[in-house]
């Protein structure tokens, strides 16, 4: 219950979501592809039907967590929507691509003022942080590119 609490904590603010319904995803995430019910989030979460309904609803909607049932139970298992670390990579890549893209004009209008307007070599700008930084994100960007690749081809089990 610790580590659902933990992971709960850590995806309330990366996915702006309320305590309940980040306690629900991240207790779904860890219980992996076997899912869980209804009944064993009321439980081992100590939440009441109600609160777990309207979380419950609320991640289907933002496309969060997906259910299947299984021949001759009428119950819904609930587990992970893969497409949602998909969207996450994506969100990631996006303000990554923003960030280079900054840094790339903060480095030009140094170099122009390097070039143009600072002649003692000691008040230039360092343009290494900027190079160093452009180069981080574009290995990191290539990286997860390819866990989404990964990812979207199935080599995955999650």
């Amino acid at each position: 219950m610790g580590l659902v609490e933990k992971l709960g904590v850590h995806l309330e603010d990366r996915e702006q979501l309320a305590p309940v319904a980040a306690r629900i995803l991240a207790y779904i995430i860890l219980t992996g592809k076997k899912g869980t019910t209804f009944e064993d989030m009321v439980t081992i979460l100590c939440a009441s039907k109600s609160t777990i309904s309207t979380h419950l609803k609320h991640l289907q909607d933002l496309q969060k967590i997906v259910y299947f049932t299984k021949t001759g139970d009428r119950k819904k298992y609930f587990i992970i929507n893969k497409d949602m670390i998909g969207q996450h990579i994506d969100s990631m890549i996006n303000k990554w691509s923003e960030e280079r893209e900054m840094h790339l004009e903060i480095k030009k209008y140094k170099e122009t003022i390097n070039n143009s307007k600072i002649e003692n070599e000691n008040e230039k700008f360092d343009l290494t942080f900027h190079d160093d930084y452009i180069k981080f994100i574009d290995g990191a960007k290539a990286s997860v590119e390819e866990l989404k690749t990964n990812l979207a081809n199935n080599k995955f089990d999650i």
